[in-house]
């Protein structure tokens, strides 16, 4: 049966890692996984220098009046701006009307081309996209200054925030009416690289998902980017050498506009949509690419914790696996850090799950198959030794297995049948049996009443010990009262024999108590749990002294229950090995 139980449990990890290495394949918990990740893998780091934000603020709407304003603002600080040479301008508003004097975006106009390195969004309409090889597509774009059509550098502005809200990945470039849309943030990066004089970048070799877009390598969160408020440019408050050489994005930095999200650093605090692409312009200008790890390594991770689970934790008890759960989750954890650092995202979830359940399918396994295992001994050893014994020797295990003894007080009863010779001579050697099993039975039903331990069986006789191995109150008065159930217990039994082969039975009894050493008593291959002394010996020799249907008791018992039992004093017997007689009592009653 433990064999049994011991291979179901392999079946158990067996079906675990089937089940959790499809739910890895086809990623059904992404958002947890997901959100595992945030918490135990991403980290802030330092923020480039080159980028610096142009801010809409609270500070700039209270100095320069309600958004959106008039376009000639937005021209002038163009204008500021150029004066310095920033390596690319990224203008994140969206300028998808005309304005309502023509004047405004002529001026605009003229101030980008001026520029000549000025980015501005488009917005395309991706209801109900679904993800699928090949770029995102789209047929409704959203372009700035509808009047002016392709004078302008233009990047798409999407957004693709996971199930939770989360912006994780960008959409390096969409698919319009088989046109290539490339994103805002890769625009500004490409006139950077072109004001750098270094090569054009290949969309091509970036590390891109089935929809061609990047896991987003977050270095700074909200407010780490520096950022000077619009009107302070506008005010020449920063002078425009601060801009040289750098890249500069403009866009709304307060609440008020609406133009913000939730990042895995930050889930809780918006971050403004030009710092996400400040985020993103930085992974490309220093290659800081993330991508998540491919489903191979997750089902390398499932495999070598299912075998963990299935050789480890199946043979380990509860603290000892927790422990081993402990450890190899967090090695796990340090691989995913420093795959991290070379710029992989290791899933946790299903992996760190499977450690779980793995360590708690063992954990239930190994509960159930002690459970069974303990109900197998109990049913089959009770049978040969008391209920007592078999408690203790489960509790104690391995060492309550060990060969020794311990010294304590007990009370002995032995307990003998007698004229079953000759009851056996007119019986069938069946009957016999039969008889004999019907004593025995009453003998070991009147010690487990008073909570006694039956010792042994020997012959038509048996030894019981009352408070071994459990402590017993009033232990000798329990022994007295088994041996009078006994006598009560045995009279329906006479009187069936003597109707049915004209002869009978009857108990004798010796009870003892004193001093005895208790425990495992023999060869380490084959032992008794019992006790052993004189108190044993002198119950045994009390027995051998009673007369049929006689229960004797000693001294010391008769001391301990005479308030309770009526006895007769016989006066002392010798016993064989003691040098003086033993004061013998006849128990003629027990009061209830």
């Amino acid at each position: 049966m433990k064999n049994n139980i011991f291979n179901k449990k392999y079946i158990l990890i067996f079906l675990l890692c089937m089940i959790l290495g499809f739910s890895a394949y086809v990623d059904i918990f992404t958002t947890l996984d997901s959100k595992l990740q945030d918490s135990f893998l991403r980290k802030s780091g330092p923020v480039d220098t080159e980028i610096v934000l142009v801010a809409i603020d609270d500070q700039s709407l209270e100095d320069l009046g309600r958004f959106p304003w008039p376009r000639y603002v937005h021209a002038e600080l163009l204008r500021i701006l150029s004066q310095a040479q920033p390596a690319a301008i990224g203008i994140d508003i969206i300028f998808s009307e005309a304005a309502d004097d023509p004047e405004e975006d002529l001026a605009l106009a003229e101030a980008i081309r001026e520029a000549g390195n000025v980015v501005l969004p488009v917005y395309a309409g991706l209801e109900g996209f679904s993800a699928r090889q090949g770029a995102i597509k789209t047929d409704n774009l959203v372009v700035p200054f509808p009047d002016f059509p392709d004078l302008f550098i233009t990047g798409h502005i999407n957004t693709f925030p996971d199930p939770d809200g989360i912006i994780r990945k960008t959409a390096l470039y969409l698919d319009y009416q088989g046109q290539t849309v490339p994103s805002f943030a890769w625009r500004i990066y490409e006139q950077y690289c072109k004001s750098k004089g270094l090569p054009a970048p290949d969309l091509n070799r970036l590390p891109l998902d089935p929809i061609k877009r990047l896991e987003i390598n977050y270095a700074g969160i909200p407010g780490d980017y520096e950022h000077v408020s619009y009107s302070q440019v506008i005010s020449g408050e920063v002078p425009p050498e601060f801009f040289r050489g750098r890249i500069v994005l403009v866009g709304s930095y307060t609440v008020g506009i609406g133009d913000f999200y939730f990042t895995p650093l930050a889930p809780e605090v918006p971050m403004y949509g030009m710092e996400i692409h400040a985020n993103i312009i930085q992974n490309l200008l220093r290659g800081s690419y993330l991508q998540r790890a491919p489903f191979s390594a997750s089902l390398l991770a499932i495999v070598i914790f299912g075998a963990a689970a299935a050789f480890g934790f199946t043979r380990l008890n509860p603290q000892k696996g927790v422990l081993l759960l402990a450890v190899l989750a967090a090695c796990y954890l340090a691989v995913a850090r420093l795959m991290y650092d070379k710029g992989y995202l290791l899933s946790l979830l299903y992996p760190l799950l499977l450690l779980a359940l793995g360590y708690l399918v063992a954990l239930a396994a190994n509960y159930i198959s002690e459970l069974l295992e303990r109900r197998r001994i109990t049913g089959v050893f009770s049978r040969y030794v008391a209920p007592q014994v078999v408690d203790k020797l489960l509790e104690g295990g391995e060492k309550a297995l060990q060969l020794g003894g311990s010294r304590r007080e007990i009370t002995v009863l032995f307990v003998d049948i007698r004229g079953f010779t000759p009851l056996s001579e007119a019986a069938a050697p069946e009957e016999v049996v039969e008889i004999l099993n019907e004593y025995l039975t009453l003998v070991a039903q009147c010690i487990f009443k008073y909570g006694g331990t039956l010792d042994k069986f020997i012959g038509d006789a048996a030894m019981a010990m009352f408070n071994a191995p459990l402590d017993l109150e009033d232990h000798c008065l329990k022994a007295v009262q088994a041996a009078w159930a006994m006598k009560e217990g045995a009279t329906p039994l006479q009187q069936r024999l003597e109707e049915k082969f004209g002869r009978t039975v009857q108990f004798g009894i010796g009870v003892n108590t004193g001093p005895a050493v208790i425990g495992n008593i023999g060869a380490s291959f084959r032992m008794d749990y019992t006790a052993i002394g004189d108190t044993v010996n002198t119950a045994a020799h009390l027995e051998s002294n009673a007369k049929p249907g006689q229960i004797l008791i000693s001294q010391d018992v008769y001391e301990k229950v005479k308030e309770r039992v009526a006895a007769a004093n016989l006066g002392e017997i010798k016993v064989k090995g003691k040098a003086q007689g033993v004061n013998v009592f006849q128990v003629d009653g027990v009061h209830q």
